[in-house]
């Protein structure tokens, strides 16, 4: 393996080779844990937050789909969870192209202050949250975007954005800019030069960046109560004023379906980052 350890290590290396691995499981371990446990408990018969001796015991009495059938039967948690699907996919698209177009146009070296633009650009992930939203709130509601659903979804938008000119601005650093001067003599306009030479090799950082823009989007609360109306309650809405106003343990099955939702696209995003490292002529193919 090329990782072991060899023959000549030390006493002492050899000690801290397997003393970080251990403080790496036991790291991982303590950030795992809380979302796992909530996963059998969602399949809980009562309706509690804790494993009844019935489950300790493996009885499968003590085991049902009752709060997966409530998520799915109950008019709230359905109007909650379409809202949220109305909702992050529209952001995505708004996201996905501002961020695209902002993170071709930082590439280039004679862009003027291009440092600064780029620390205003990515603003939302730093500014905490509650600043974002009080200040979006104020602002929408003196043009009529207060409690709107294209307000939700510019909003989300906003704060989407700075994760797809990440992930592109890191695809392209490897991107070859001469390929872009070829087309221009070949005769190809900009927009035939973007689709046909520039997207198809940046493409796994914009997809990546759509899928973060997506996860940002659907999993978002602090915004939404700010700017949003009963009309657009959303999933993780529904979600904090379940655990307010009434504690339902059909939570847990939401949230194990939205760990479900979140694995599958953070699968996804790894596949595409290998992609793009086979594309890159970084590992084989």
């Amino acid at each position: 393996m090329a990782s072991a350890l060899p023959p000549y290590a030390s006493a002492g290396q050899r000690a801290w080779f397997y003393s970080f691995r251990v403080i790496c499981g036991l790291i991982f371990f303590f950030l795992i844990f809380p979302v796992l446990i909530i996963i059998p408990l969602s399949f809980n018969a009562e309706d509690f937050f804790t494993f009844t001796p019935k489950m300790l015991a493996l009885d499968p009495e003590g085991y049902s789909l009752k709060h997966y059938r409530d998520f799915f039967t109950n008019p709230d948690w359905q109007s909650a969870m379409w809202n949220s699907f109305s909702i992050a996919p529209v952001a995505t698209i708004f996201a996905t192209a501002f961020g695209t177009l902002a993170a071709i146009g930082l590439s280039q070296s004679n862009m003027p202050f291009r440092s600064a633009v780029m620390a205003l650009l990515i603003s939302p992930m730093i500014v905490p949250l509650i600043i974002s939203a009080a200040g979006m709130y104020f602002f929408y509601s003196r043009i009529g975007l207060q409690g709107t659903y294209w307000g939700v979804v510019l909003a989300h938008a906003a704060l989407g954005t700075p994760f797809v000119i990440i992930t592109v601005t890191a695809t392209l650093v490897g991107f070859d800019q001469s390929l872009v001067r070829a087309a221009a003599n070949l005769g190809a306009n900009p927009v035939t030069t973007f689709f046909k030479v520039q997207m198809p090799l940046i493409l796994p950082g914009v997809v990546s960046g759509a899928l973060f823009a997506f996860i940002t989007s659907f999993d978002e609360v602090v915004v939404v109560l700010f700017l949003g109306s009963a009309a657009q309650k959303t999933l993780p809405w529904q979600m904090f004023t379940g655990l307010r106003e009434q504690i339902s343990p059909t939570i847990l099955a939401v949230a194990t379906l939205l760990v479900a939702i979140s694995i599958a696209l953070l699968t996804t995003l790894e596949l595409l980052r290998r992609r793009s490292e086979r594309l890159r002529g970084m590992t084989p193919g």
